[in-house]
């Protein structure tokens, strides 16, 4: 996910500009948080204005939403606050309606926004993925760090959804009040999170308020950090989530990077001697997913739309494979 460092940033600083892209209907205004200009995957706070209506249709790239406030109607459904969706790319939702409004956080993961008008999934759809919970009342909190190292006592998370292929997650997480944690992190992976309510203190960004959030590539130093009432959040990363714990706080991401490299060569000696002295450009097999192709840059495993009307589909994150025109899809 190559998107700039954003942090810290605060939704409630910008307005809300009215989404006039092709497909979506009118009534959904949006905040851009981060983008990735290369993909147009981006991550939006999204306010539906009452009356706001949409018939049934996909989406051409995965994405997830919670819902904060308000509420939807998703087909015979009603959608509360704290309604976490989950969308593989191609996979159609029932018609959508509001009478009262709702706010939402979404996030387009590999891809910009998209709306196919459908009332069936795309071909190439997998529906296995989909899920709709309500994240605030179906999941119990963990008292436990979900990773190890884990941080200090008193931060609780609820999983959402886990990549196991390359160990990307979402989750909501929360601070207890007098929440601290002395020593500095960072990680193997990028991470963005957004704060539902409260506010968290980080030595090098200063305060994060309801409505803050960031977008903070690997290896970037942050801590130490506290909240004093405590927060709410939800977070997500692109990779497996491990805690590199140290107490420099002027280390640079490539100082950082190469302890983490250092760990490896520690940690898993044959590992990292194969991968210096295999040839550079290999690329492995995975004995496990055959037909996967991988990259050093992002994992993607989505349906697609090219500006001449035509998409196509990343099979199991591999080469791209076209599937025609709009028509195919109705």
């Amino acid at each position: 996910m190559a998107r700039p460092h954003i942090e810290p940033f605060v939704d409630r600083d910008v307005a809300f500009k009215p989404l006039t892209l092709s497909g979506f209907k009118p009534g959904i205004r949006y905040k851009t948080l981060s983008i990735d200009k290369d993909t147009g995957a981006c991550t939006m706070t999204i306010q539906y204005d009452a009356g706001f209506k949409q018939p049934p249709g996909f989406s051409y790239s995965e994405y997830e939403m919670l819902l904060m406030s308000g509420s939807l109607k998703v087909g015979d459904k009603v959608a509360r606050k704290g309604a976490y969706f989950f969308v593989p790319a191609g996979c159609h939702l029932p018609a959508i309606s509001t009478d009262e409004g709702a706010f939402a956080l979404i996030f387009y993961n590999f891809g910009p926004p998209s709306f196919q008008e459908s009332d069936r999934d795309h071909d190439d759809a997998d529906r296995s993925k989909f899920k709709i919970i309500n994240a605030y009342e179906d999941l119990d909190w963990l008292m436990t760090a979900r990773r190890m190292p884990g941080v200090a006592p008193g931060c609780c998370v609820k999983a959402l959804a886990f990549d196991e292929k390359t160990g990307a997650s979402t989750f909501l997480y929360c601070m207890v009040p007098g929440f601290w944690q002395d020593n500095i992190s960072y990680h193997d992976c990028a991470e963005e999170a957004y704060h539902i309510w409260g506010t968290s203190f980080m030595m090098q960004f200063g305060e994060l308020p309801t409505g803050g959030y960031f977008w903070r590539p690997a290896y970037i130093n942050h801590g130490c950090f506290k909240s004093d009432l405590g927060i709410l959040a939800i977070g997500r990363t692109d990779g497996d989530l491990h805690n590199y714990f140290h107490h420099d706080p002027y280390s640079t991401p490539e100082e950082n990077h190469e302890r983490a490299a250092a760990a490896v060569a520690r940690h898993k000696p044959a590992l990292y001697k194969w991968i210096l002295t295999h040839e550079h450009n290999h690329l492995p097999h995975d004995f496990e997913h055959p037909d996967d192709t991988y990259q050093a840059t992002d994992y993607d495993s989505g349906i697609h739309m090219h500006d001449d009307g035509t998409s196509h589909s990343h099979a199991h994150g591999g080469a791209h494979s076209h599937l025609g025109g709009k028509k195919k899809n109705r």
